[in-house]
């Protein structure tokens, strides 16, 4: 029995479907390597001048500084932490930061 052209024609729209979707899930995979790579590199890293940030605990605080040009970064959420804290809690966070 001779398939028929449009047997053929759905046969080939499968076929490419099966395709497209492995080509899209290849895809999908190096995406996910490419932002693990970029997230290995920048990791602890200041955004202003790439240089490694050190992490202060202070008051369940995650505060990252910078070991170069000293600027101070927060995660989500920390900046909310640290506006509730208290005057006398502020200067005492600042005074871990004085040289």
């Amino acid at each position: 029995m001779i398939p028929s052209e449009k047997e053929e024609e759905h046969f080939a729209r499968l076929e490419y479907e099966k395709k497209q979707k492995i080509e899209r899930e290849k895809h999908e995979k190096l995406k996910a390597e490419e932002r693990q790579k970029i997230k290995a590199m920048h990791f602890m890293r200041c955004p202003k001048c790439g240089m490694e940030l050190i992490e202060i605990d202070y008051k369940d605080i995650k505060i990252d500084k910078c070991s170069e040009c000293e600027g101070v970064w927060l995660d989500a959420g920390e900046m909310e932490s640290v506006a509730k804290m208290e005057k006398s809690g502020l200067d005492k966070l600042f005074s871990v930061f004085k040289k």
